[in-house]
């Protein structure tokens, strides 16, 4: 316990999935912790659930919202320490099938939600010297993911947004952190609304994907709270997965065997 004692720390999509999971995480480690969703019935009944935790509304995919939440944050705490940007959605669809609303739709939430966070939490950590800033990407920013077009894209740039964000702050010597995280399929709404999908239109592939390694949303949480503590403070610009060897590995990693 302590190890983000009294940091203040803002995640969006932390209604459920891996937002949900690393709240549960930096309160248990003493985190102030604000859930920021478009949910508002889940989100608050997520924060009910976490000694320290409070719920916020945000849509996320617009700047408006995004200034007046975090001067709201920093009115009420005095800081803003971290900043999870959690939230996004996916669409199955290859590039050939993907709609110019699915492709708004998604870099909308992933992309532009993820843009406005960095921007306007560095503008209110960049003056304490300190924070640290997480974008949740995936591994889809890695290999191919021909059947998740415009999530991989906006993975893909988020990635590249992280790096730009660190190098301008060690550069510029404000002292703010910004790394990304890429999980593999971890056990989580979004991964079972894929594979229902699946299910539905593939029956041989969903059988393929029964056989392949999930990991849990607390092997991610655990990687956002060390983001979070001051345990990484030389850590900043790093892509760091969290995937059991599935981005380098031929084939798929197969399912846990029970010993």
């Amino acid at each position: 316990m302590g190890r983000v004692a009294n940091k203040v720390a803002l995640i969006t999509g932390g209604a459920s999935g891996l937002g949900l999971a690393s709240a549960h995480r930096l309160a248990e480690e003493g985190a102030t912790v604000i859930i920021a969703d478009i949910n508002q019935e889940q989100g608050e009944a997520a924060a009910s659930q976490i000694s320290g935790a409070r719920f916020e509304l945000l849509d996320v995919s617009r700047e408006a919202n995004w200034i007046a939440l975090v001067d709201k944050v920093v009115a009420e705490h005095g800081r803003l320490d971290v900043l999870l940007n959690s939230a996004g959605i996916v669409r199955l669809a290859s590039i050939e099938d993907t709609t110019e609303e699915m492709w708004r739709l998604v870099h909308a939430v992933g992309t532009d939600g993820t843009f406005f966070g960095c921007k306007h939490a560095l503008r209110v950590m960049k003056p304490a010297g300190r924070g640290s800033i997480i974008n949740m990407c995936s591994t889809a920013s890695i290999q191919g993911g021909p059947q998740i077009f415009s999530y991989a894209a906006s993975k893909s740039a988020i990635r590249g947004m992280t790096k730009s964000v660190a190098v301008l702050s060690a550069q510029s010597g404000y002292g703010v952190r910004c790394n990304s995280i890429h999980p593999g399929n971890m056990r989580t709404p979004m991964l079972e609304g894929v594979a229902a999908t699946v299910r539905e239109n593939d029956p041989d592939a969903a059988q393929a994907m029964e056989n392949i390694w999930v990991g849990e949303p607390v092997d991610v949480a655990n990687m956002v709270l060390f983001l979070a503590s001051d345990e990484s403070s030389a850590v900043n610009g790093a892509a760091l997965v969290v995937d059991n060897t599935t981005t380098i590995t031929e084939g798929a990693v197969p399912k846990a065997v029970p010993r």
